[in-house]
C-alpha cells in the first residue's frame, strides 16, 4: 500500500501517513544551508531589483561569503485587553519590529563591515573624508569605526533560499538595515576569529522568486521518476476522500 497524507483527524495514520504532504523527495527539496545565498545591497527592495530592457540587473548587489551564521527575527508587539462587562480577552498589536545577527570567518580581504556597505561604496562614496573615517583610504577594503557618519546610511540584506534539485524555496529582503553592534572574538587555540554584527531593519519583504534566473539542472520530475514517487498534494480532496473512506472501512 502507498503511504498517504494525513490533513485532518479522520485522515490520521501515523504508521501509514505522513503529515501534510509525501516525504519521499524530501532529501532534494529541502532547503539547506548550502543553497542559501545572502546578499548586501541598497536599502529598499525595488532597488535591488532593476529590470532594465532584457534582463535583470539585480541592483548593486554583492554575494557574502565565509558566513557562519545568519539569525532573522521579527517580534510584533500585542498587548491582550479586557474591558468591563466581558470575562474574555481580546489584542491590540503593533508595528513589526525586526533585527538579526550575522557571523563571518575574519579573512584577508573586505571585511564584514566593508562587505555590508557595499552599496555605498558602488556609489564611490569617500569613506575616508568624513569626519569620523570608517576607514584608511577609499580603497581600504578594512571598515572598522562603527561610530563614522558611514554608518548613519542604511542598507538591505537579502537572502534567497533553493532546493537541491535547484527549485526556489522563499526569499525575504530586510529593508533599511542599521547596524547596532560589531563584535570580533579572539580565542587562545581557535582555528579561526570569527567578525559578527548585530542589526535591525524595518521591514521584511518576500523576495527573489521573480528575480531568479533558470540554471541548467535535473528537473525535480526526472528526480521524482527515480524515486517513483507521486505528487497528491495537488488534489486535497480527492486525497482526504480516500483516507476518509480507508479509516471508515478498518473501523
Amino acid at each position: 500500500m502507498p503511504l498517504g497524507i494525513t490533513r485532518n483527524l479522520v485522515s490520521w495514520r501515523f504508521q501509514d501517513h505522513y503529515v501534510e504532504r509525501v516525504m519521499d523527495n524530501a532529501a532534494y527539496t529541502s532547503a539547506h544551508p548550502d543553497d542559501t545565498l545572502v546578499l548586501a545591497g541598497p536599502a529598499r527592495m525595488d532597488q535591488a531589483s532593476v529590470d532594465e530592457t532584457n534582463g535583470k540587473t539585480f541592483g548593486s548587489l554583492l554575494a557574502i561569503g565565509m558566513m557562519q551564521n545568519l539569525n532573522i527575527s521579527q517580534v510584533k508587539s500585542t498587548t491582550p485587553v479586557m474591558a468591563i462587562g466581558s470575562g474574555r480577552s481580546f489584542f491590540v498589536s503593533g508595528k513589526a519590529q525586526g533585527n538579526g545577527s550575522i557571523a563571518r570567518l575574519f579573512v584577508n580581504g573586505r571585511n564584514l563591515l566593508r562587505v555590508l556597505y557595499h552599496n555605498a561604496k558602488s556609489k564611490d562614496l569617500p569613506v575616508n573624508d568624513m569626519d569620523d573615517p570608517a576607514a584608511r583610504s577609499s580603497s581600504s577594503k578594512f571598515y572598522i569605526n562603527l561610530d563614522s557618519e558611514l554608518y548613519l546610511i542604511p542598507f538591505g540584506l537579502g537572502s534567497i533560499f533553493r532546493t537541491k534539485s535547484h527549485q526556489f524555496v522563499g526569499g525575504f529582503y530586510a529593508e533599511l538595515t542599521m547596524i547596532q553592534s560589531y563584535n570580533i572574538s579572539i580565542q587562545a587555540g581557535a582555528n579561526m576569529i570569527a567578525e559578527q554584527v548585530s542589526f535591525m531593519f524595518d521591514r521584511l519583504m518576500p523576495w527573489g522568486a521573480d528575480d531568479l534566473g533558470e540554471p541548467n539542472y535535473i528537473p525535480k520530475a526526472t528526480l521524482d521518476a527515480v524515486v517513483g514517487f507521486i505528487d497528491s498534494t495537488s488534489d486535497d480532496v480527492a486525497a482526504e476522500n480516500i483516507a476518509s473512506s480507508e479509516v471508515s472501512a478498518a473501523v
